[in-house]
């Protein structure tokens, strides 16, 4: 073929394959095989080299691309740790999407100036460094703007202390850097946000570390946590990072903490002794589960916030894998409120077997769903709370012919406990203030039960665990924080442990068929 042809039928056949090649290396390889071939980063130790996915990066492109292929476009929320290379991802995943096609409007926001420089100088470095043939042709390229004029598509750059930034243009892709630390979050959520139309290969990635509770980001991971709109939430534990290791000191030895964390989370003495030399660091232990958290409830327990179930409790039960035994226990705690969430609970003695939420039930569908429940898994018993419109399900539950199985709990009442009193008649105090306290402290309990507890390896479950503070009353009696005082402080109500408490509200036996005297041919059932 080329030995017939012409000197310029060569060049334009070798200027066609060329070209192909081009198409190939900027079409069809996946993004981590692009980001080695064409993209350049600075690593931590200031060179600069090929682009390598590392754990956290490939999981959470992973999630993303499923996202992607089942509803068409991203909607993703990513809490991380310091230095995890989450912004770096994007960034690579933002200027492939941003070169391949026309008309795309990238904009990037951020909680600092410093940090929008920075970002927008690593996409600089991907533009700069890109392979000829793969590189666009750039209009302007400035502190605020990169343009490739061929392909009338850009990036745009903001800071999020101005309220108005990015409000009035239309966005495909948006990337918000530090959102937990956004002043003007909600300004922002109604705005730049809203600028990115809801069709098909739009992306909107927000990506933060914690910023304690009650933003716009803590706000919108636990709605993504429940299921709750279109977000999804990602999480990235800080020992993913192979570089957050340090040599073993001679002589060291774990503390007790150390080794209940490294049992937790199957961590070696060199990822332990990392850890311990960070937290001197900081001076704070607090402080390091915020900045390099093991679970997203973890990332987001204030520094002051004196939960009353504690996280590493929560944490060691997520770790374990104990086998259901007992009869089956429900707890259904229903929504107050038709708009709010009901959550149910299954537990076998120390394994609670998992949590179920749904959103807006009615009276009538959450009658309908217990009784679903008790029909296909025949429990032993189904304790209600019957604030709100539980006692319309309970109420319900017993005319359809349950009333054997339910059980009405009021959180309100008085603890089945009796109070103590001295000598002279006044009451000691101490112990719980109403029933939801008692099944807390019942809860609280079985998690440090002699053998362990076992609890879905859940970050939405933990944190509703670990959510609540206490108080006490003027008889020293323990009160949970109310519902209501924590909406007010920026906390979800803690629905799914609240049904796992009531798995706990009264003592359950397994049922036993037994033989009376002179008529054996009549066994009862006794719980």
């Amino acid at each position: 073929m080329f030995d017939a042809a012409t000197d310029d039928e060569r060049r334009e056949l070798h200027a066609l394959l060329e070209e192909k090649e081009r198409r190939v290396l900027r079409v069809e390889p996946d993004l981590a095989n692009f980001a080695k071939e064409c993209l350049r980063i600075r690593a931590k130790s200031g060179k600069t080299q090929a682009f390598r996915f590392n754990r956290a990066q490939a999981f959470i492109h992973e999630r993303l691309e499923e996202q992607r292929a089942r509803i068409g476009r991203v909607r993703a929320l990513i809490l991380k740790g310091r230095q995890q290379g989450c912004s770096t991802y994007v960034g690579a995943r933002f200027y492939r999407k941003t070169t391949l096609a026309t008309g795309i409007r990238t904009f990037i926001l951020t909680h600092e100036d410093a940090a929008t420089q920075n970002l927008f100088e690593m996409v600089n470095r991907y533009h700069e460094n890109c392979p000829d043939g793969v590189r666009p042709s750039t209009g302007a390229a400035n502190a605020k703007e990169l343009f490739f004029d061929q392909l009338d598509s850009g990036y745009k750059v903001g800071t999020a202390g101005t309220k108005g930034v990015g409000r009035s243009s239309t966005i495909q892709l948006f990337h918000g850097s530090e959102v937990a630390f956004w002043p003007h979050a909600d300004t922002h959520a109604a705005g730049v946000l809203q600028a990115v139309p809801d069709e098909p290969d739009t992306e909107v990635i927000l990506e933060s570390t914690a910023n304690g509770i009650g933003n716009l980001f803590h706000q919108k991971w636990t709605d993504a946590e429940r299921g709750i709109g279109d977000f999804i939430a990602i999480f990235v534990p800080w020992f993913w990072q192979d570089e957050y290791r340090k040599p073993v000191p001679d002589a060291f030895v774990k503390s007790d903490e150390e080794t209940q964390y490294a049992a937790n989370y199957g961590l070696d003495d060199e990822q332990i002794a990392w850890r311990r030399n960070k937290i001197a660091e900081l001076k704070d232990a607090t402080l390091f589960k915020q900045e390099y958290p093991a679970t997203a409830a973890e990332a987001f327990q204030m520094s002051g916030h004196d939960s009353f179930i504690k996280p590493d409790k929560a944490a060691t039960a997520r770790a374990a894998n104990l086998e259901p035994s007992g009869p089956l226990v429900i707890g259904f705690d229903p929504a107050r409120f038709g708009e709010d969430g009901s959550a149910m609970a299954r537990r076998r003695g120390r394994k609670v077997i998992k949590v179920d939420r749904r959103e807006k039930l009615s009276t009538m569908e959450g009658a309908g769903w217990v009784k679903q429940v008790i029909d296909t898994e025949k429990p032993a018993r189904v304790f209600i709370d019957v604030g709100g419109l539980g006692a319309g399900v309970y109420d319900r539950l017993v005319e359809m012919g349950y009333g054997d199985i339910v059980r009405a709990v009021n959180f309100g009442s008085a603890p089945l406990e009796p109070p103590k009193f001295d000598e002279h008649g006044r009451e000691i105090g101490g112990g719980p203030a109403n029933r939801r306290a008692e099944m807390w402290m019942a809860s609280r309990d079985w998690l440090d039960q002699e053998g362990g507890a076992d609890i879905p390896d859940d970050d939405a479950l933990q944190g509703d665990a670990c959510g609540p503070g206490y108080k006490y009353d003027s008889n020293s009696r323990v009160l949970i924080e109310r519902k209501e005082d924590m909406r007010r402080r920026g906390v979800k109500s803690p629905d799914g442990w609240d049904a796992v408490a009531l798995t706990f509200a009264e003592p359950v036996a397994v049922a036993t068929r037994v033989a009376i005297p002179d008529i054996a041919d009549c066994p009862v059932d006794y719980y």
